[in-house]
């Protein structure tokens, strides 16, 4: 089942020719989430034929336009769309009566509910949990109130093994009992370990979205061991003080939280206007771990 990024949006607050504002889909599981919606975020969408239809729930990490100021825009073309299931929406306090006034303004009546969730910058906190997976905000250091997020599946069903199954001539209706870790019983009364008909699960995938933020070391403990991180990566090292002065984060900072964390793959983002090519940041980044890679729109990285 794919647990995987796109991303929609890799630029910082001035946009370029090629490069939109921040914003990406998360699909774990044909579960579909939109990380932050910068402008052109619907644009996008129809560009790599993402359907607005399957989003689940939309997360915004914080209130500077080049992360939200697309989302107006594309609930109303949901709307358009004739969408009745609801739609969750996990964001920083002022968002939820900037959404309601533009609606009520623009004389916009939704058909399909729209369910919005306060995230608090302060400490971590559990967002949601499916049966599937579970999703935490993390607190980050930036001008304004700023949240991280982390999507991490829960452990899944055991695996059949077909062969030792057919050899024992099990029906199939007793699958599923088998993928619960139940034993199973023949006609003759003996018993089968569930560990001989089966598979261990597969092994928890997870993936730490980390928006704008200055450097600080404590982040690592919190996002240690997962699969993949994003990372914003807005300078150059050169630019460190620069980096600094506006609570950003430059690319080496980012490699170095990516080695902190024992992260096994880093995506770098949120690239600064100023860079036409970006391989100076992919390089500086790959000196101190090696496993670095651009958001390049358009890119999809997975968790395999």
């Amino acid at each position: 089942m794919p647990f995987e990024v796109t991303i929609l949006g890799c630029s910082s607050a001035t946009p370029t020719a090629d490069r939109h504002p921040s914003a990406q889909i998360l699909n774990i599981r044909d579960n579909l989430m939109l990380i932050d919606c910068g402008e052109a975020t619907q644009n996008q969408m129809l560009h790599y034929r993402i359907p607005h239809s399957r989003i689940s729930s939309i997360f915004i990490s914080h209130l500077h336009g080049d992360h939200y100021l697309g989302l107006n825009g594309l609930l109303a073309t949901i709307n358009f769309q004739g969408r009745v299931l609801p739609l969750d929406i996990y964001g920083p306090q002022p968002l939820e009566q900037m959404m309601l006034d533009h609606f009520r303004f623009s004389g916009t009546q939704l058909k399909f509910p729209l369910r919005f969730h306060v995230t608090q910058d302060q400490k971590r906190e559990k967002l949601m949990e499916t049966n599937k997976h579970e999703v935490f905000s993390i607190p980050l250091q930036h001008r304004i109130a700023t949240t991280g997020f982390i999507f991490r599946e829960k452990i899944g069903l055991r695996h059949i093994n077909v062969e030792a199954c057919e050899t024992l001539n099990i029906p199939y209706v007793y699958y599923h009992d088998l993928k619960e870790g139940q034993d199973y019983k023949d006609d003759n009364g003996l018993i089968h370990r569930n560990d001989i008909l089966t598979f261990p699960p597969s092994e928890i995938r997870s993936y730490a979205y980390i928006s704008d933020t200055r450097f600080f070391a404590e982040l690592a403990e919190e996002i240690s061991g997962v699969d993949m991180l994003y990372h914003e990566s807005t300078f150059l090292n050169e630019l460190k003080e620069r980096a600094e002065e506006t609570f950003h984060t430059t690319a080496l900072d980012a490699a170095r939280m990516a080695k902190m964390a024992g992260v096994k793959k880093l995506i770098l983002g949120h690239f600064s206007a100023r860079y036409r090519d970006l391989t100076p940041l992919l390089n500086e980044a790959q000196t101190l771990f090696e496993n670095s890679h651009l958001a390049i729109e358009g890119s999809r990285f997975s968790v395999d």
